[in-house]
């Protein structure tokens, strides 16, 4: 299995070529591992040089509301009073502990994007 890291760009577009005629390979078999060994390689350098940000705590809420159709009214059992909740999404009160933990539980929005204030 001749196979290189990934250093330039030019190298990655290179190894994303191959890994998309590879994924049809059976698992286990030569092409298989090949693929298995070049996802890695591609994953280990999109991590390094495309790094992803969790969103920040207000676009979560945002996006969980807009997905699940929830309104300010909705949102209320875990932030508190209306208007503590359109003070949150409008940036002008930081969520609390309570308010995170409350968020995450009921809503599941990850506590790594609740955190990013």
């Amino acid at each position: 299995m001749d196979i290189h890291p990934i250093k330039t760009d030019a190298d990655y577009r290179k190894t994303l070529h191959e890994i998309e005629t590879l994924m049809t390979a059976e698992p286990g078999s030569e092409a298989g591992d090949r693929l298995d060994v070049l996802v890695t390689l591609v994953e280990a350098y999109e991590r390094k040089h495309y790094p992803l940000d969790w969103p920040d705590a207000v676009e979560a809420i945002k996006f969980r509301m807009e997905q699940q159709g929830l309104t300010v009214d909705d949102l209320v059992p875990a932030i508190g009073r209306k208007n503590r909740v359109y003070e949150v999404l409008a940036r002008k009160r930081p969520l609390t502990i309570r308010m995170i933990q409350a968020l995450n539980r009921q809503f599941h929005i990850p506590a790594e994007s609740l955190l990013n204030q």
